[in-house]
């Protein structure tokens, strides 16, 4: 560490480890304003921090080079080395920088520990100003003439630029700094908040997620490798077999069943059974010898592509009874939902509830109401959309529902709403065989359910010998596409003639909302009042229609967007003004054959409707429910009404468990029938 030479004012100090002495005669007090603005002038030239020393050197040769009668300073100072010790250094003047300050002795104590902490910041540590002699005594040099040549040198213009210009480097590098050390932690956290995305805190089999050992991530690789084994001594046994090596096949026989008695139900390493990893060795062996006497590569290629062919087959027969499976659960009624018409039904007779007259008609045929049309042989389903609708609706005294029902349930679906009305709305149960009206004559779908045709696809379907070669177009053959009640909604103005507009519902749907304000939505001249289905190339009409028929494509835009029945808005006066009914008759004709669509609803509904269909905001109905497990919860909470179109109804066991609380919450549990029945 460097000290600055002191001229006491009357004695001289002696520091404990520094003494300094000054040689030579006074310094000239005067310096040339000429040679001043010299080496100003010359300070221009360096603009880096790599050249300081240089210059401050240069600065002080013209300094004292500028006149011949002013003499260089020895000055030895002492400072501590890297490794503690003390060293003494001997320089000139002239090798000074300019921040070195010569004190005023007249200054107080503060002031030179101020001046003196700025030298040792400024003292060089360059190896050349090491020297160990010993140090002398110099002379007195003038204070006034030191003081006034360091301030003149240490307060120029440019030297302040320079440490300004200094200090600017250095915030721009710890700027620099900082933001690699920002971009550093971002990436550190996207990495860290990426990683915990993809972690799952469920560990099947644990019973806690914080002991998570070391895991092999191939994790099922016995098993894999086990049934790769059984695949390849299958291949090998057959190949052993024809060429008579009866010791082998046998072998490979018997290790090929244990390993399959080792594996069982298994379906990770974890539930293989204790012996499954040596039986897997053993087999190995087993594999390699058969190898050595077998292996012919295009006859094992052979038997390999042999065995992929039975394999493809027997899924292709696995899927056809799995969808055979699936529609005789959808369809088949359960004992509980059977039970219940039928106590329904014994009660309406043996309680005399046959005998009560119907309902004041004038609820019944009041276009100012506001009016349901449900067509439905599903007691329970038919009570959830009445109950629903009612207890989401603002003004329940202006709901009327029509409910339209076969022969063999309008005594179990009358006597339900007579012993649970619903509170201060009308309720209408009709049977559908009391609309004479309807007959072959008239009807089109009636004449040809009574054509051989049709009895032969639905009942005889080719005489299958089993229940995968009778699965082809197995949804088509279900049994509600021989019911009139699906294909009634197209007689709405016939069965309702005096109402204006009918809001049609179908039993698999729940109502969330308040549903008034469909009969004050402007239509613009339309018959239907829809909900579109079509999402970029899904549910349009290619997908329902054979645009293959010329009758078809010349009439129809593949492209035109499909829409649901389920809940419409029927404007009745405009149906009869367009006699949309004739319509649906004329293309129902046409299909006979059923070459222009498969048989059901829709694909008539939307020939029927074509051009005459408003689309209704999607908020009012969302579809899905019976066939989609991936909807967006958030959207069927805000729904007005959701649909459980498809195979899982919300009363089968199939259901989706996750969708089933929206429609068993409208469920009457503590109805005596249905605690008889025991329905839950």
């Amino acid at each position: 560490m460097g000290t600055y030479p002191r001229l006491p004012c009357r004695t001289v100090l002696v520091f404990l480890f520094m003494q300094v002495l000054f040689y030579g005669a006074s310094v000239s007090s005067y310096i040339s304003a000429t040679n001043e603005s010299d080496i100003r002038g010359s300070q221009a030239l360096y603009d880096c921090d790599q050249c300081h020393h240089t210059k401050e050197q240069d600065i002080f040769l013209t300094r004292v080079h500028s006149s011949p009668d002013e003499k260089d300073i020895d000055i030895i100072a002492t400072y501590s080395d890297a490794s503690g010790h003390f060293q003494l250094a001997r320089l000139k003047m002239r090798d000074l920088s300019d921040s070195w300050i010569w004190e005023n002795p007249t200054n107080e104590n503060n002031e030179h520990q101020t001046r003196s902490q700025e030298l040792v910041e400024s003292f060089p540590t360059d190896s050349r100003f090491k020297d160990t002699s010993k140090l002398s005594v110099g002379e007195k040099i003038s204070k006034e003439n030191r003081v006034k040549s360091t301030h003149s040198l240490s307060l120029t213009p440019m030297k302040i630029k320079r440490r300004m210009m200094r200090q600017e480097r250095r915030k721009a590098r710890a700027a620099v700094l900082v933001q690699q050390d920002k971009e550093t932690e971002n990436h550190i956290v996207s990495a860290a908040v990426e990683r915990s995305e993809g972690f799952h805190t469920t560990k099947k089999g644990k019973y806690s997620i914080w002991r998570v050992e070391y895991e092999n991530p191939n994790s099922d690789s016995t098993l894999k490798l086990m049934r790769d084994q059984i695949i390849m001594a299958k291949a090998y046994s057959n190949i052993a077999k024809s060429m008579n090596k009866t010791v082998l096949y046998s072998v490979l026989v018997k290790h090929f069943k244990e390993s399959e008695q080792a594996i069982g139900e298994a379906n990770s390493d974890a539930e293989l059974q204790p012996g499954a990893f040596d039986q897997a060795k053993a087999m190995g062996h087993i594999l390699s010898e058969a190898k050595d006497q077998l292996y012919d590569c295009p006859l094992v290629a052979r038997k390999l592509r042999a065995t992929l062919q039975s394999m493809e087959d027997n899924v292709n027969v696995q899927r056809k009874r799995s969808a055979f499976l699936i529609q005789l659960a959808a369809k088949t009624v359960p004992r509980q939902l059977h039970c219940l018409p039928l106590q329904l039904a014994a009660d309406y007779y043996l309680q005399g509830y046959h005998k009560k007259g119907s309902l004041d008609d004038q609820k019944i045929e009041d276009p100012s109401l506001y009016h349901y049309a449900i067509f439905s042989d599903n007691v329970l389903a038919t009570s959830v959309v009445v109950n629903s609708t009612v207890q989401n609706a603002k003004d329940p005294e202006k709901q009327v529902f029509h409910i339209v029902t076969d022969k063999l349930n309008f005594a179990a679906m009358r006597m339900w709403f007579l012993v649970n009305p619903p509170a201060n709305a009308t309720i209408e149960v009709q049977n559908i065989d009391d609309f004479k009206w309807l007959n072959s004559s008239y009807c089109s779908v009636l004449r040809q359910l009574e054509s051989a045709r049709i009895k032969e696809y639905y009942f005889k379907a080719n005489n299958p010998s089993s229940l995968s070669a009778g699965s082809d177009n197995l949804k088509y053959r279900n049994p509600k596409y021989l019911s009139m009640l699906n294909h009634l909604r197209f007689y709405l103005p016939e069965v309702y003639p005096k109402l204006n507009k009918v809001l049609f519902l179908d039993d698999d749907i729940v109502v969330q909302k308040d549903l008034t304000p469909l009969w004050s939505v402007d239509l613009k001249g339309m018959v239907n009042g829809a909900v579109e289905t079509c999402k970029e190339s899904f549910h349009r009409f290619d997908k329902y229609l054979n645009f293959s028929n010329p009758l078809i494509s010349k009439n129809f835009s593949p492209k035109a967007c499909g829409w649901a029945f389920g809940m419409n808005m029927f404007d009745l006066i405009e149906w009869k003004k367009r006699n949309i009914t004739g319509i649906y008759h004329r293309w129902q004709d046409m299909n006979e054959d059923r070459t222009l669509w498969k048989l059901g609803t829709l694909p008539p509904g939307l020939i029927t409707f074509y051009n005459l269909t408003y689309p209704l905001d999607r908020g009012w109905h969302v579809l899905g429910l019976g066939y989609d497990p991936a909807l967006n919860l958030t959207e069927i909470e805000n729904a007005a009404v959701i649909h459980y179109n498809g195979n899982y109804k919300p009363w089968l066991n199939l259901a989706v468990s996750k969708y089933q609380s929206y429609w068993s919450r409208y469920v009457m549990f503590d109805n005596p029938y249905i605690r008889v029945c025991n329905l839950s």
